[in-house]
């Protein structure tokens, strides 16, 4: 079982900070009877090229058939259970593969039926053991518990699991073409499923569609099945019109920097930069068919309303952008000024203050594109649009971000004339430690008597006449000399 199978291997290894553990759910029901004995089907060789690119040293690993779990025929059932070495895992996967044959209901001729929210249920609670990782699942998209009316239910079961549940907080599908016939059966397409459980789940996928591995193996874009209220839109830069004092940049990244000349907008008016954006559909497969959209700047702790040319958007579909115009204020009251400690520290180069524009879509009504419904139908014909793949009514709006750069140029005039000041002082100071530990000489006249005395600042020296008798005190200071505590009638002073 893989209760027994994962436990084993979280028991026995330590494995990274930075180790994913991954389930690859395999279907091997009824359904997928092409899928096996097609002699050109390429699922086995895609189950190993996807594992293969999707993990790293260090990683848990576990593979698993599935189909519907029956008394005596448990599901999903242990392939492999392992951390991934340093050797690419594409011989052990295939390995594991090579026995895994159609699935056949226990003490019957008849062929396995499929539960799919079983198999997905069963990863995160006994393969994951509530843990966060990564589900994979390589299907034909066919539930059908028994073929019958049932079916319908587990369907809405599947979909509760993926879109109502905080399990799964990230939620892909790629619709892959693949033709198989069989004996049986034929198709033309797989899915390949990938939902991250937990928090740390989604941060292991995101990471992992950066990498860009998944995307050498699998080539078709991500439809996006969860979250579909967070960065449904992207505001790209495509003009900006300069202001006085002020130059704009898009980076390489995607970030839009505002470099800004503090010694030009010191005096003058907060700049205001007209900016056109292309705004684009971040989930595909589904369109923006309506929705309210607003946005705000966040820069140097100012937050400020950014004005849209309009405040709604119509038929935002995937790959098809809309220009938006806009204009971006600067809050040029609440940048430091030259003298701050801030832009001291950054003389002589930019100080970077970093900001963000937020963009809010409200009320939007999301649509499935014509063109994804389109590749279902030609890659499932026959099979109605699984229900997975219509958007929740209860997801209202959504938030995107984009990150924006301000650099402020203050120059070197004033770190230079603040270290000139420092400097000064340091000098002043250095002079008067000199004047105070320096000795000097002083001519006194006691009872005509001269007299040379070594003194230095601070010091106070007695002076007696010819009989031994105190007749006053020399007091040298940092401005001078001066008599004290002169005794009355006693004739001392200070030179010849």
């Amino acid at each position: 079982m893989i209760r027994t199978t994962l436990c084993a291997l979280s028991c026995a290894l330590a494995l990274p900070a930075h180790a994913t553990s991954h389930v690859f759910l395999v279907q091997n029901s009824g359904w997928m009877e092409p899928f096996f004995t097609d002699p050109s089907s390429q699922y086995k060789p895609l189950i190993a090229e996807v594992v293969t690119a999707a993990t790293q040293p260090g990683d848990a690993l576990v593979l698993a058939a599935f189909n519907q779990g029956l008394p005596g025929a448990p599901s999903p059932r242990a392939l492999m259970s392992r951390s991934v070495d340093d050797k690419p895992q594409r011989d052990a996967v295939r390995a594991a593969l090579v026995p895994l044959a159609v699935a056949r209901k226990p003490n019957s001729g008849a062929l396995a039926d499929t539960d799919l929210g079983e198999a997905v249920g069963s990863a995160m609670t006994q393969a994951l053991g509530g843990k966060p990782g990564l589900v994979w699942l390589f299907t034909n998209n066919k539930n059908s518990p028994n073929n019958d009316q049932a079916t319908a239910l587990r369907n809405r079961e599947f979909y509760q699991l993926i879109h109502s549940g905080t399990t799964i907080r990230k939620a892909i599908a790629f619709p892959l073409h693949m033709p198989v016939k069989g004996e049986r059966y034929s198709a033309n397409g797989l899915m390949v499923y990938v939902f991250a459980v937990q928090e740390q789940g989604q941060r292991e996928l995101d990471a992992l569609l950066r990498s860009g591995r998944l995307q050498k193996v699998i080539t078709e874009p991500p439809a996006r099945l969860k979250p579909l209220d967070a960065d449904t839109v992207r505001l790209v830069p495509t003009r900006v019109e300069n202001v006085p004092g002020v130059s704009f940049a898009t980076l390489p990244d995607g970030r839009l920097r505002a470099d800004v000349d503090a010694q030009a907008t010191a005096n003058g008016p907060a700049p205001a930069a007209r900016i056109t954006w292309r705004l684009e559909n971040a989930i595909y497969p589904y369109t923006i068919a309506h929705a309210h959209i607003a946005a705000q700047s966040s820069l140097a702790g100012a937050v400020k309303p950014l004005a849209l040319a309009h405040d709604d958007v119509a038929g935002l579909a995937p790959g098809k952008p809309q220009p938006l115009a806009s204009t971006l204020a600067l809050p040029v009251a609440n940048l430091p000024g030259k003298w701050s400690w801030a832009a001291l520290q950054s003389a002589g180069s930019a100080q970077v203050l970093p900001g963000r524009i937020d963009v809010q879509l409200s009320d939007q009504k999301l649509e499935l594109s014509q063109a994804f419904r389109q590749r279902m139908a030609t890659l499932f014909p026959g099979d109605p649009l699984p229900d997975i793949f219509t958007p929740p009514e209860r997801i209202q709006g959504s938030r995107a971000v984009l990150p924006v750069e301000v650099r402020l140029q203050h120059g070197a005039a004033p770190l230079l004339a603040a270290l000139g000041a420092l400097f000064a002082l340091l000098a002043a100071g250095a002079a008067l430690l000199v004047a105070a530990t320096r000795g000097r000489k002083v001519l006194v006249t006691v009872e005509g008597e001269q007299r040379t005395l070594h003194t230095k600042a601070g010091a106070k020296t007695p002076l007696y006449d010819r009989a031994g008798n105190q007749v006053a005190a020399l007091h040298t200071t940092l401005f001078g000399h001066k008599l004290t505590d002169l005794r009355e009638g006693a004739q001392v002073r200070i030179g010849r």
